[in-house]
Parts: C-alpha cells; sequence; structure tokens
C-alpha cells in the first residue's frame, strides 16, 4: 500500500485554474496533490540576439521556488544573487520540452516565456510545471489569434510530464515527497501525444533492470494521456 492510499497506476488529484494571473496573455494554476505551480505566459513582439531575421519564434521558461514552498524555509535565488544548477537545469528542461509541439516557423519572430513559479512542493514539480505551461502557452497562443497576431494557433500536439519510481521494489506513478525521498528509483518522463521528448531516470540505491525501465514507461504513457484529457478540458473550458 502507497502512503497515500493510491493504487500503483494513480496519479494524485490534479487540477487546473486557467486564468490565475490576470494580466499574463495565458496562465494557469496547476495542482497535482500537494504540489501547486503557477504558471503564466508572456508574449515580446522580439525574439533573442542569435535568432533575429530566422524567421523563427522561440518558447523559453523561467522556474522558481518561493521561499516557503518546502518545510523549511529556502532563500529566494535573487537574494543569493545566482540560479542554483537545479533551477537551471529545470527551466532548461520546461523550454525544451514546450519547444518540442510548437512550430515556430508558423509562431514568428515573437518569444513566449513562461513563468513557472512553485507555491507548494511535495513532489514533482517540474513535471507539473511542464504539464501547467503548456496549458498556458495554449492559451496565450489563443490570445494571439484572437488579436489578429497570428492567423493559427502554432501547436503541433500536446506535452505533458510525469514521474514514476520503484518504490519498495514496486513500480508506482506519479511519485509525492515521501515515496521519492525513499525511492530506489525515479524518473521523469516528458511525453508528447506522439512520442518522448526527454528521460531523467536514476537508480537510487542498485541499478534496474530493462523489464523495470519498460513498466516505469508504460505507466508513464498512461498517466501522461490522463493528464492530456485535463489539459484538454482547461483549455475548453476557458
Amino acid at each position: 500500500m502507497r502512503p497515500s492510499g493510491r493504487a500503483p497506476d494513480a496519479l494524485r488529484d490534479v487540477s487546473i485554474t486557467t486564468g490565475f494571473s490576470h494580466h499574463a496573455e495565458g496562465s494557469c494554476l496547476i495542482r497535482m496533490g500537494g504540489t501547486e505551480v503557477l504558471c503564466a505566459a508572456s508574449v515580446e513582439s522580439r525574439v533573442p540576439p542569435f535568432m533575429r531575421n530566422s524567421g523563427l519564434g522561440w518558447v523559453t521558461a523561467e522556474y522558481g521556488m518561493l521561499p516557503r514552498a518546502t518545510h523549511t524555509r529556502g532563500d529566494r535565488e535573487a537574494a543569493r544573487g545566482k540560479q542554483s544548477g537545479r533551477t537551471q537545469e529545470i527551466q532548461r528542461l520546461i523550454g525544451r520540452s514546450l519547444r518540442a509541439v510548437v512550430d515556430r516557423a508558423a509562431l514568428g519572430e515573437m518569444t513566449i516565456t513562461l513563468d513557472c513559479d512553485v507555491l507548494n512542493a511535495d513532489g514533482g514539480t517540474r513535471c507539473a510545471s511542464i504539464t501547467g505551461a503548456w496549458v498556458a502557452l495554449n492559451l496565450a497562443l489563443r490570445h494571439l489569434v484572437k488579436m489578429n497576431v497570428i492567423k493559427t494557433i502554432p501547436l503541433i500536439g500536446q506535452v505533458a510530464a510525469v514521474s514514476c519510481g520503484l518504490v519498495e521494489g514496486a513500480a508506482v506513478l506519479d511519485l509525492d515527497y515521501q515515496e521519492d525521498s525513499s525511492a530506489e528509483a525515479d524518473a521523469n518522463f516528458v511525453l508528447t501525444d506522439g512520442g518522448i521528448v526527454e528521460i531523467q531516470a536514476t537508480a537510487e540505491k542498485t541499478a534496474f533492470g530493462e523489464p523495470q525501465f519498460h513498466e516505469l514507461l508504460a505507466l508513464a504513457k498512461l498517466g501522461a494521456g490522463r493528464l492530456f484529457e485535463i489539459q484538454r478540458a482547461a483549455v475548453e473550458a476557458a
């Protein structure tokens, strides 16, 4: 039995509230169990210098955690004067994940930045950020169509992320903090509705075998399918 009482293939309770940030072109608050992330999409009519005159748009992300998102207070990275390696790694992952489902030529030379701010952390913050960021991005693109800035929504698919792990030898879906901190292996799967963007998998104790990896992948595909449904429902409701 999992600490939460969930079945091995069960997600935590997931909800997406759109329009949470009143001024952003697209935004949502995503809740996955005790993890809550505010995702906001901002549009700029320019691209980074290295992309000027390329005809391509740019999608990027920034990620951060509030000081009391965890059990003990963490310092604000702005106060330290630099971002941690973890923060840089996660925000690059979010950016890569979203660019995988955007037709950047159809977007044109503009930049969309996804800000993902963790309000409460209970495991899987990067996964929640990616899943919520897709909704915020979708809403921002719909806004651009409505304002006649672009003609069509330049999305070529959905992207969502979910964690899986081996806990007491069993493969389980969507780890919370308690499971993640004691797992023999844990993995983050970033999946589109047609393929794989990235897999981050680590053995925490001893190496795990290929059959166990495929078991984790099967769980991730199942979980991502459910997240895709929740994403679509949130966008349609907005």
